[in-house]
């Protein structure tokens, strides 16, 4: 299963088709944007309607009442899916992996820093994609779950 994970785009969702076409739309099982472009995520999941998307808002996503933290599942893998502003995220991780491991998710998924981030720490992954939005070097994630094990890979947009 092969999962593309967004966030921050703020406004340019050109950026955010730029890497589908790239990952090819056919060989992606899942989209998950995790806030700070929620208008972005839902033009992209009209360009690619057969591409489920998941998301959650972000600080910047006004009038979305949506929880800002949702556990999912890919491939029997449970993930915390958050932009990571109400667990605090650009001054600790602390808050946000208890937050993670109270919901035995496998990995965090957060965005928020803007800075690209995978770190592996008992049994939980943590994951930032970055900014798909950032005009000097966009970044995104690539997530590939295989017999309950994930995988993620970081990518700058080119």
């Amino acid at each position: 299963m092969k999962i593309l994970v967004f966030s921050d785009s703020h406004g340019n969702a050109d950026n955010l088709s730029r890497a589908v076409e790239w990952e090819r739309p056919d060989m992606i099982d899942a989209i998950v944007h995790l806030g700070d472009g929620w208008r972005d995520a839902e033009t992209l999941h009209r360009l690619y309607p057969d591409i489920p998307l998941e998301q959650v808002p972000g600080n910047c996503d006004l009038g979305r009442f949506e929880e800002p933290e949702r556990l999912v599942l890919f491939g029997g893998c449970p993930m915390l899916l958050c932009h990571g502003h109400t667990l605090g995220v650009k001054s600790s991780l602390l808050r946000a992996s208890y937050e993670a491991r109270a919901r035995c998710a496998q990995a965090l998924l957060y965005g928020h820093t803007h800075k690209p981030y995978i770190d592996y720490h008992d049994r939980l992954w943590l994951v930032n994609p970055g900014s798909i939005g950032d005009y000097r070097r966009p970044t995104y994630c690539v997530l590939t779950v295989e017999g309950g094990k994930l995988s993620p890979a970081n990518h700058t947009l080119d």
